[in-house]
């Protein structure tokens, strides 16, 4: 496959399109490598646009792991707009990298990492401009390696008959574990062509081929089993989990975007995992077990971060950064170091409970103080308790109290609509809650001058947590939720103008839902979505679910079920779940366990600081938990001036 640059052709189209600076290329810290001096070659997309894919974490990480191994090239591509998409089509330009403008075609893997499941379309769209069948059945040698990862492809199921393969957990090491097998079998010929590399891949335990599964209904539409349909291929496939993160200090040099994208800034990830225990948590379920960056090695990543892009903030990223046992040492330990050069520090939202105004005045030291983020997620104490969110309202007051008195003036709280067992009272509660914040806050700030955001996301219940066999609420039912709350809010005269009220209706939810617990045969109504105009699905505007109910409605009868069968049904222990021979370490049983702990609204500690709950990941994995204090100081120690 000839790998020359298509950019010539694709200059042309540029003056035609909305925001052509995201194809260019050439980015700050971006590589391109000698194409002819590289034995294996992997192309890296985040199925989304350039604004959201580039600071995308996950990829930036790959693309520098792969790049500095000898004879391995990496390279970036994002979704296209629907404008570029259709003068591609029209003149015959296909699905190319950012980096060189070298067909996707042309390379060995083409990597797909999903943070959402709302990017399958876009996936279709650029396995269709780069020339690669849609099926895995009809690919051949010549075509990549479709490979998904990130935290969607935990169940690849939806997806199993357009990629070739899928990787679950940490991808460091299990991108050079498979860059060695490819470039072996590339070295002695090819021997036994596409399937052959994929069985290579298979065996290892680590990568899971869906062609090499066959799964068997049962009459009712339930799955009977998934079963191995060659010798060699593991029963159960693994995930992969990296232990020490200071092996791996990615990104070194982060990019930097040439376009405006959704986050402005370097990032730093400070530990990766979380056992605080959140039910409807998917994230946290599936990077267990916790693993801490040392002081020293985030301080290390910060320095050089921050002179090899020139950003002015520093992200302190993980699932739950304030968590981290020596965050108060990270905090002033940066502030201190950058106090001249004005870089200001940001955490992702703040758990009640773990929030200080120490903490919080050192990280906005030397930038800017803006509103602060918390997410009691559950609106009533009944709620929190059922998901395991163990604050109390009481926790919530007394914390926005020192935030308002402390000189903040805006406060965002984030919850859900639709858990399992919710009634319209608990989402009631969420108004009272805001009420009580903004009373409380002008009585300590002395001022009426004080915001209270409430931002409402739908529950989707996602596999390998204590939720995955619950019931989703119907797209009606979380409309129907959300206007009470809403007429609550804006009917109360005396605090109702202070209190932001920010929501999603109930439709998106149903169609992650669909796709997050979906089976095989979801893919019919992913491919029929794509034909008949789907693109973009996380974007409002460009999402229809007219579209995607038309396209169900027509697809899955032929197998006896409906949408209300992947979303709304609720399933019991017997029932072999679509992703069950994807082993992410949690022991099925105490995930059942747990599930009924919610429905008897029992709260679970965090493991991290009390006795272990045989969750299974340690044993199951090999691995444990690894937290500090370290008792170092930051690195390195001397004042920028």
């Amino acid at each position: 496959m000839s790998a020359e640059s298509v950019f010539p052709q694709l200059e042309a189209l540029l003056p035609h399109v909305q925001k052509p600076i995201q194809y260019v290329g050439g980015e700050l810290n971006s590589t391109v490598k000698p194409w002819d001096e590289c034995d294996v070659r992997w192309a890296l997309m985040y199925p989304d646009a350039y604004e959201v894919g580039l600071p995308n974490q996950g990829v930036m990480i790959l693309y520098e792991v792969l790049n500095e191994r000898p004879g391995v090239l990496a390279e970036r591509t994002y979704s296209v707009w629907p404008d570029l998409e259709a003068l591609m089509r029209e003149h015959g330009v296909p699905q190319f990298t950012v980096d060189s403008h070298r067909p996707v075609k042309a390379f060995d893997v083409l990597g797909l990492s999903f943070s959402t499941e709302l990017g399958y379309t876009n996936m279709l769209t650029a396995l269709d401009l780069a020339g690669i069948p849609l099926e895995s059945r009809d690919r051949t040698v010549d075509d990549p390696i479709v490979l998904a990862g990130g935290h969607a492809a935990f169940n690849p199921e939806p997806i199993a008959d357009f990629i070739d393969a899928a990787v679950i957990g940490d991808g460091e090491q299990a991108v050079l574990d498979m860059t060695e097998i490819v470039r072996a079998w590339k070295a002695e010929g090819r021997p036994g062509g596409r399937e052959e590399v994929l069985f290579r891949l298979a065996r290892t335990g680590g990568v899971y081929v869906p062609a090499f599964y066959d799964v068997e209904y049962l009459p009712d539409g339930r799955i009977g089993r998934v079963v191995p349909n060659r010798s060699g291929v593991p029963w159960r496939v693994s995930k992969h989990t990296v232990m020490d993160l200071d092996e791996w200090p990615y990104p070194k040099q982060p990019l930097v975007p040439l376009a405006e994208t959704v986050h402005e800034r370097m990032s730093v990830e400070i530990f990766r995992g979380c056992t605080r225990g959140c039910r409807f948590c998917q994230a946290g379920m599936i990077t267990r077990p916790v693993r801490e960056r040392s002081i020293t090695g985030i301080g290390e990543m910060v320095d050089k971060g921050l002179k090899a892009t020139g950003f002015e903030e520093v992200g302190l990223l993980s699932l739950s950064s304030a968590d981290h046992t020596e965050i108060g040492e990270i905090a002033k330990g940066l502030a201190d170091r950058y106090t001249e050069d004005k870089v200001g520090l940001s955490l992702p939202s703040t758990r009640v409970d773990a929030f200080n105004v120490d903490l919080a005045n050192e990280l906005t030291r030397n930038g800017r103080r803006s509103g602060l983020t918390f997410a009691p997620e559950g609106g009533s104490e009944r709620m929190r308790k059922v998901i395991n969110k163990m604050v109390s309202e009481e926790d919530l007051i007394r914390t926005v109290a020192t935030a308002y008195g402390n000189g903040w003036r805006q406060v965002k709280l984030y919850f859900m609509c639709g858990l399992p067992t919710e009634t319209d009272d608990d989402v009631l509660q969420i108004a009272d809650m805001a009420m009580n914040v903004i009373q409380k806050g002008r009585e300590v700030s002395g001022s009426n001058d004080i915001r209270c955001t409430v931002s409402i996301g739908g529950f989707v219940p996602k596999p390998h947590t204590p939720f995955q066999w619950a019931p989703q609420l119907g797209a009606e039912g979380t409309d129907a939720r959300l206007a009470k709350l809403r007429d609550k809010i804006r009917g109360d005269k005396k605090y109702g103008r202070s209190i932001g009220f920010r929501y999603h209706d109930g439709k998106p939810g149903i169609v992650e839902g669909l796709l997050s617990r979906g089976d095989r045969r979801v893919g019919s109504v992913i491919r029929a979505v794509w034909e008949d105009g789907g693109r973009f699905d996380g974007w409002r505007e460009h999402f229809s679910y007219d579209r995607w109910m038309t396209c169900a409605d027509k697809t899955l009868p032929e197998f006896g079920v409906d949408v209300d069968w992947y979303t709304t049904r609720e399933r019991f222990y017997e029932e072999v779940l679509p992703w069950d021979h994807l082993d992410s370490g949690l022991d099925k049983d105490w995930l059942w366990e747990d599930w009924q702990d919610s429905l008897d609204e029992t709260e679970v500690e965090d493991c991290r600081w009390t006795p272990c709950f045989d969750c299974g990941v340690c044993p199951q994995m090999n691995t444990e938990i690894q937290i500090g204090p370290t008792g170092k100081k930051l690195l390195p120690l001397t004042v920028v001036t």
